[in-house]
């Protein structure tokens, strides 16, 4: 199954600073539409820059368009708070996950 890359940007700016009721709701539901897909093993990293200027999601689709359907099936993309970038990708290295609590 192919490796994919999306990015999320936010559409509006002061988003990371101040971000509306609304926009709240959006990312909560972008949380758990990923940690679902992630359990699921579908979602295999996630997660926003510590510098406020992006997230990713590294996860794995049948094909391009399952993984279009994916990324634009992420509720902060779908009700355009994000904006987002799909990219193919190939995991060369993959580390083990660190022990809890570090």
């Amino acid at each position: 199954m192919p490796d994919y890359l999306y990015l999320i940007h936010p559409l509006r700016d002061g988003f990371f600073e101040q971000p509306t009721p609304a926009e709240s709701i959006m990312m909560e539901q972008h949380f758990a539409y990923l940690k679902q897909a992630a359990e699921a093993g579908q979602v295999l990293l996630a997660g926003p820059c510590l510098d406020d200027t992006f997230g990713l999601v590294v996860f794995r689709a049948e094909n391009d368009e399952a993984a279009n359907a994916f990324m634009f099936a992420d509720p902060s993309v779908r009700q355009n708070v994000m904006v987002a970038e799909l990219h193919p990708l190939r995991i060369s290295l993959l580390g083990k996950p660190r022990p809890t609590g570090d």
